[in-house]
């Protein structure tokens, strides 16, 4: 391992930097040469690490950045993103000067919001407006509200309409009748905008990948950009093939063998039935393989092996078919010869969504970037 990908402990997640450019071209070419892609790296990039994976993106043909809050986009400016940012959420009011400075576009979507940040603003502010047609989160319902925030804005010329957006609940479902409802209400809404803003969008990536009539000029491309699917369902109607970005590793740091009902790990719930080879790694609940994936096999020789007993806070233990030597590498997501276990397994084992297994996947936990096959760089997660 070289300089640069010097880490001090036998686990750590591997990002495949070209699966996600190819990820981005494949949706750069869907979307047409009049469709700007913006790159979501809000949440470390979904765990991914958030500068190296927007680099890759722009590289690849992603036009802007988008995040979830402020300080994420702050963050990506102190590592070199010199590229336009946009923060999805709610920012302060009194933080609007801090955007303004760093050339970073804020959501705004009440117009008391404009009337307390003006005093902050000493340079113009890119905003988009976020219109909520049916998620039921942030965002303008009604026309009463947008007149409100548009003499805000006529009357406040530091504040530069820069977009106007909304956000689809359903879009990655196979039945498309409440889809179809949101954009019909979307279409209404920006109906209301005399002046149309440079950039209006809608998609996420679900939406991206089925349906052109929104994509309007922009899409927001953020699960799929590490591609995985927004959802088991729409699989089979997928435009192009995702290519995962994400694995994690470890290895064996500890090899035993147990005795006919000898006991492992707390409230030792497993015992072996006979003699048994066992392994220990080195992660557990504190970097997010929690206890909940007790139950699931991690991949040793390209062989699937069961975890046994309770995972700890940074330990855990497998059976392991044979006696094997310290420092096997041990696969817990990716691929080993001809077996994986994906992110979408682990988030069945989970019974949650593919995008909390990354996002949940700790900071203590090395991120390895590999590129052209060769590691490029690692982030050991002290930030």
């Amino acid at each position: 391992m070289n300089q640069q990908t010097q880490f001090y402990r036998d686990t750590w997640a591997e990002i495949n930097l070209d699966h996600i450019t190819y990820n981005v071209k494949s949706m750069k070419k869907h979307v047409g040469e009049d469709t700007e892609v913006f790159a979501v790296v809000k949440a470390n990039a979904y765990g991914h690490g958030d500068i190296e994976v927007a680099k890759t993106a722009l590289n690849a043909g992603a036009t802007r950045l988008a995040v979830a809050t402020l300080d994420e986009a702050l963050a990506l400016r102190k590592k070199g993103a010199d590229a336009p940012i946009l923060v999805l959420g709610y920012s302060r009011p009194e933080n609007a000067g801090f955007a303004a400075a760093n050339n970073i576009s804020l959501t705004v979507f009440q117009a008391d919001w404009l009337e307390k940040a003006k005093t902050f603003v000493k340079e113009e502010l890119n905003i988009h407006v976020k219109f909520d047609s049916g998620m039921g989160r942030i965002g303008i319902r009604k026309h009463e509200e947008w007149t409100k925030l548009n003499e805000q804005l006529e009357q406040n010329q530091v504040f530069k309409l820069e977009g106007a957006f909304t956000h689809f609940a359903t879009a990655d479902e196979m039945e498309t009748g409440y889809y179809e409802e949101q954009l019909q209400k979307f279409n209404e809404m920006i109906g209301w905008m005399k002046e149309k803003p440079k950039y209006i969008h809608a998609s996420n990536s679900a939406a991206g990948l089925r349906f052109f009539q929104s994509h309007f000029n922009a899409v927001r491309y953020g699960i799929s950009m590490y591609g995985l699917t927004p959802s088991p369902d729409i699989v089979a109607v997928l435009p192009f093939q995702l290519k995962e970005a994400f694995a994690l590793h470890t290895k064996l740091v500890h090899v035993k063998k147990l005795n006919k009902g000898e006991k492992v790990s707390y409230g030792a719930t497993y015992e072996a039935k006979e003699e048994e080879w066992i392994g220990t790694l080195p992660i557990g609940y504190a970097d997010g393989w929690i206890r909940k994936l007790s139950t699931q096999e991690v991949l040793v020789n390209g062989e699937r092996v069961p975890i046994v007993g309770r995972i700890c806070m940074d330990q855990c233990m497998i059976k392991l078919p044979s006696e094997l030597p310290v420092g096997t590498q041990v696969t817990l997501i990716g691929k080993q010869e001809q077996t994986e276990i994906s992110v979408n397994e682990i988030a069945k084992t989970l019974e949650t969504i593919n995008y909390e297994v990354t996002c949940q996947v700790s900071n203590r936990v090395p991120r390895v970037y590999t590129k052209g096959g060769n590691e490029t760089s690692v982030r050991n997660g002290l930030l």
